[in-house]
């Protein structure tokens, strides 16, 4: 089903783009020293699949138990916060909290010229100054991934405007989709821990899968693109959302998430050039972005395991394919509201991680930023109070770090 995400930006920006100092903010997490991560490596790249696992090049299992961080699709084309903390006490914290990846969204607009970096407080960042959005990207992967974070890069909009219900637009062709793909898996092809291309965010509406519409197919699409993508770096996980709407053999249309919708991958299966390299995705959310009717089903939160399984989770429980939940997130993690009536919200998202951890699924939470306005962040509204109900659910599945951080 559809859904808005709304972003909102703290008056923060305004500061910071008139050059006004803004406090740095502190924290208490432990640091690390990116330079431990060379002799410290945990994992042996690159990664596959097996199965439904995600496995090093040792055959050891390998669970993504990430965060979003968003920004860089949007028209700041910088990660946002920026205009409140420094990128290394950023990332510190994020590690800190025991993310071990990241989900890096981005716009193909932030390649464009004309795309100017903005809402960056540079006193604060005073290594960021003069550079342009790719080269912000860059030093957001390389923070990252020196901390021992793996990192996903995820096409998250055409253009900074918003997202799109297919691949691609009037302003962004298939084929600068693919070749912006190409283009960053040479660039980030020497770094090891950044290992997969999210090709497409939520594709949904008229996107349909496998039925051989060459304008709407998502399946076809995704292969073509993955194909070009391992053509040029063929280290990296191939990572393909599901859609919103799967028209069943009885004719009806199933509707599910945006992009959370992935039975049609068991008739027809994403086929790649290396199919190793397939990793599924899926989004879910919960009755605060859209009221959808399991919510309101007598048996929740018992309903949900079906209804998982059904639309991504059989993948993995056949052993498939791996398959990432790539999103899920929401303002409360409480069993009960203030009033004392079931917070349907905080039951669905403690249900989901048990679900996620019961059966193997990795995850990037959606988000780290506070400014997603249906669902609030990992941080509080300041940019640097950890939401600590949040951190606990959390830390209840967490997988280690690609390489020691100290």
């Amino acid at each position: 089903m559809g859904r808005t995400r709304l972003y909102w930006i703290s008056a923060l920006v305004a500061l910071a783009v008139a050059g006004v100092a803004l406090v740095p903010l502190l924290h208490h997490e432990k640091k690390v020293h990116p330079t431990m991560t060379q002799s410290g490596q945990r994992l042996q790249m690159p990664l596959h699949a097996e199965g439904s696992r995600i496995v090093d090049a040792r055959g050891e299992t390998v669970t993504f138990t990430g965060v979003n961080w968003f920004g860089l699709e949007t028209n700041t084309f910088a990660p946002h916060g920026l205009w409140s903390r420094s990128l290394d006490d950023m990332l510190d914290q994020m590690v800190g909290q025991g993310f071990n990846s990241m989900r890096l969204p981005f716009s193909n607009e932030l390649f464009d010229a004309a795309s100017k970096p903005n809402g960056v407080d540079y006193a604060l960042n005073p290594g960021l100054k003069g550079m342009t959005g790719p080269q912000i990207m860059d030093q957001v992967v390389q923070g990252a991934t020196k901390r021992g974070m793996m990192v996903i890069l995820d096409r998250h909009r055409p253009t900074s405007q918003g997202q799109s219900n297919l691949w691609y637009t009037d302003k962004v062709s298939e084929d600068r989709w693919i070749s912006d793909w190409v283009m960053l898996a040479k660039k980030y092809k020497d770094n090891p821990l950044v290992v997969g291309a999210d090709l497409h965010n939520e594709p949904h509406g008229e996107a349909t899968w496998g039925d051989g519409n060459e304008k709407t197919d998502w399946q076809a699409a995704a292969q073509r693109a993955g194909d070009a993508v391992l053509k040029a770096n063929p280290n990296w996980l191939i990572v393909v959302e599901g859609i919103e709407s799967y028209k069943t053999a009885d004719g009806k249309s199933d509707g599910y998430w945006w992009g959370g919708n992935l039975q049609g991958a068991k008739e027809h299966p994403v086929k790649l050039s290396d199919q190793s390299k397939l990793v599924y995705s899926a989004h879910d959310y919960s009755p605060k972005v859209w009221s959808q009717q399991w919510f309101n089903d007598p048996a929740f939160p018992a309903n949900m395991p079906a209804l998982w399984d059904k639309q991504f989770g059989y993948l993995v429980k056949n052993n498939t394919a791996p398959v990432l939940m790539g999103e899920f997130g929401g303002r409360s993690v409480a069993e009960k509201d203030a009033q004392g009536n079931k917070d349907l919200e905080g039951i669905w998202q403690r249900n989901l991680v048990s679900y996620l951890k019961d059966n193997g699924l990795s995850y990037t939470y959606w988000a780290w930023n506070p400014n997603s306005g249906d669902t609030g962040g990992v941080l509080k509204d300041d940019w640097k109070t950890v939401d600590a109900d949040k951190a606990a659910l959390l830390k209840t599945y967490q997988a280690p770090l690609a390489a020691a951080a100290q």
